[in-house]
């Protein structure tokens, strides 16, 4: 099992109150604010339309008082002060109407088309930016080193790339700006309820603490059950990619149950948390109508003993209940925001834990682009481990001449693959050198010293793409239909090739499982050929072939390292034979080096497996010939 990066751990066993989720998501505002600047123009005129809605908004109810006010209590045309903000008119009772009308008419017009261009606007910003975010997240992602791609489990980034990025993208329009729009609508109709009547709008607030404490213990709880839905929802989604990814070995193992219970155990705690963030976010909200209902009733009733004492006019009465009905509007809408921005905090965070991600390999200050190679390559003193304290390799120490081809020997798990993993840079030496050409691999930039090294590996990787393309895919450059071709004959894989149903234009299935292990390993050194690259690593290229397959690799291997320095780890010494040198590496040391011949002559340890192995074959001949006499 991977394990979460500390701080999404963290955040997750120690839930914090819901008035430090605002912080925490603005905060994350915050850091997209790079992403957001270039859009400043469109932000700016979203924002404009959103004061201009709200402005609009403010002035709705007043056509209703000018009605109750100078139509149906006044009743006949006088000059009368209609609107505080406008003064007095001299207008009839009708013509008083039909303002009213109009206005009415005009303003609701106007908060709409307001109100369509600032959700518009902040929706095409929100898009971008966080697409922006998706593609740098994915392109961080891959640079990533592989001690943190060991920790994380692929199917949880899957999530943070696809599904935390679209939960931000929806929530971003169905709760922040609603969220944030609601925010100045309640300062703005308290501010005016203040201006009409300072006592009423002291006993519309009277219940605000009481919801605030309500909602600051209930949000907690919210908050705290999102996060551990959203961990969730990534842990399942790992099971099923790995499960997936990999159902060739479950389907033969019978472990379809085994996968079956473990997502299934998942997605009904998933389950059971969505219930119970929805049943804390209902009551939440059901209290908080009971909190408004109080305050409107009390508005209500001290309101209608101000109109009866003249006081008020029941104009401003009905505007101030109305203000008092769209300013609780955000209030009653807390839980369901609450639940949303607790579910986008806990997305962004999940995201923004992956981009403060640093790499553990990257271009050092001053590593600029590698020359052309020659290809020589030196290991000096070089020491390793992946785990504090436990070292892979201890004091490495060789050099192998240009085009040089070099057999890696020797015991599972004893430093043959770390090896070429620090010549690749995938890992960094923590005590030595790597060199290449009398220069340590630190010195170039991780681009310029990968694309100069051709890699096949066991099982190698085909895409679902055309054959064309997967071995373009190995091209550090512009190849023409010839190269693609001169590559599939040079790996033994012209013939097949052809033979299918659309040639080189013929789509692979994922991971290339139309095709047999030996027909993909030969695409793989296409790839490889077609790179043209001086440095050359096979990393066990011919495991699981069979006889035929085998020998067909090997051939196409034996073409694409001619000239180009070349170290091939293998169990396989037939094939370690063909090498010019041969390294026997035990403990993280190389125990023995030279050719095939002077290690036979040697009898040490090489001489002693590849006895090993002979007797092990003439074992399976024999049992062949028994099985088939």
């Amino acid at each position: 099992m991977g394990r979460e990066p500390e701080r999404v751990r963290h955040m997750a066993g120690n839930p914090k109150k819901i008035v430090e989720t605002l912080p925490r998501f603005f905060g994350i505002i915050r850091q997209m604010w790079p992403y957001l600047k270039n859009y400043k123009g469109t932000l700016s005129l979203s924002f404009l339309a959103l004061f201009a809605e709200i402005g609009f908004r403010l002035l709705e109810p007043w056509a209703l008082a000018i009605v109750i006010d100078h139509v149906i209590v006044e009743g006949s045309g006088a000059e009368r002060d209609i609107l505080p903000v406008i003064g007095r008119f001299d207008l009839t009772t009708m013509q008083l109407l039909y303002f009213a009308a109009g206005f009415l008419i005009v303003t609701i017009s106007l908060r709409a088309f307001s109100a369509y261009l600032s959700t518009v606007g902040f929706a095409i910003v929100g898009n971008r930016v966080l697409t922006e975010i998706r593609g740098k997240l994915y392109d961080h992602l891959q640079k990533l080193s592989l001690r943190y791609h060991g920790k994380v489990r692929s199917g949880d980034l899957t999530v943070r790339v696809v599904g935390d990025i679209g939960k931000l993208q929806e929530i971003s329009t169905t709760a922040v700006m609603p969220f944030v729009a609601n925010i100045f609508v309640l300062i703005g109709m308290m501010g005016v309820m203040f201006w009409l009547n300072w006592q009423l709008a002291l006993i519309a607030v009277v219940t605000l603490p009481l919801f605030a404490l309500l909602s600051t213990r209930l949000s907690r709880r919210i908050s705290s059950v999102s996060r551990d839905q959203r961990k969730r929802e990534g842990a399942m989604a790992a099971t099923a990619s790995e499960s997936i990814g990999a159902i060739k070995v479950v389907q033969a193992l019978g472990l379809e149950g085994v996968f079956s219970k473990s997502f299934s155990g998942q997605n009904a705690k998933s389950m059971k948390e969505g219930v119970r963030a929805k049943r804390l976010a209902a009551r939440l909200e059901r209290s908080a109508d009971v909190l408004i209902a109080i305050s409107t009733a009390l508005v209500l009733f001290f309101g209608a003993r101000l109109v009866l004492s003249g006081g008020l006019s029941p104009g401003e009465l009905i505007v101030f209940m109305t203000y008092l009905k769209n300013a609780f509007k955000p209030v009653r809408d807390f839980a369901k925001y609450t639940g949303r921005l607790a579910r986008a905090t806990a997305s962004g965070e999940r995201v923004m834990d992956v981009l403060e991600q640093e790499p553990d390999v990257k271009d050092l200050p001053g590593a600029g682009p590698a020359p052309p190679f020659k290809g020589r390559v030196a290991f000096e003193g070089v020491g390793f481990g992946y785990e504090p304290g436990r070292r892979v390799i201890e004091d490495m120490t060789f050099e192998v001449e240009p085009g040089r081809s070099v057999a890696l020997v020797g015991p599972s798990g004893n430093g043959k693959s770390t090896l070429v993993n620090l010549l690749l840079r995938l890992y960094d030496v923590e005590e030595g050198h790597v060199k290449i050409d009398g220069r340590d691999v630190r010195d170039y930039t991780l681009a310029s010293l990968r694309s100069q090294v051709s890699v096949v590996m066991q099982g190698s990787l085909l895409f679902a793409a055309s054959v064309r393309e997967n071995i373009v895919y190995g091209a550090n450059r512009e190849v023409s239909d010839g190269e693609v071709v001169e590559a599939a004959k040079l790996a033994n894989a012209h013939e097949f090739i052809e033979a299918m149903p659309e040639g080189y234009d013929t789509v692979l299935s994922e991971r290339g499982s139309s095709l047999s292990g030996g027909q993909q390993q030969r695409i793989a050194v296409a790839r490889a050929a077609i790179r043209k690259a001086p440095l050359l690593v096979l990393d066990e290229p011919t495991t699981g072939l069979d006889e035929e397959n085998e020998r067909q690799v090997a051939d196409a291997l034996e073409r694409l390292a001619e000239g180009r320095t070349t170290f091939m780890i293998t169990h396989d010494l037939d094939l370690a034979a063909r090498a010019d040198e041969i390294m026997y590496v035990e403990n993280g040391r190389i125990a023995e080096r030279g050719s095939h011949e002077d290690l036979v002559r040697a009898g040490g340890r090489y001489a002693t497996l590849l006895k090993v192995q002979e007797v092990y074959r003439e074992m399976e001949e024999d049992r062949g010939v028994r099985a088939n006499p």
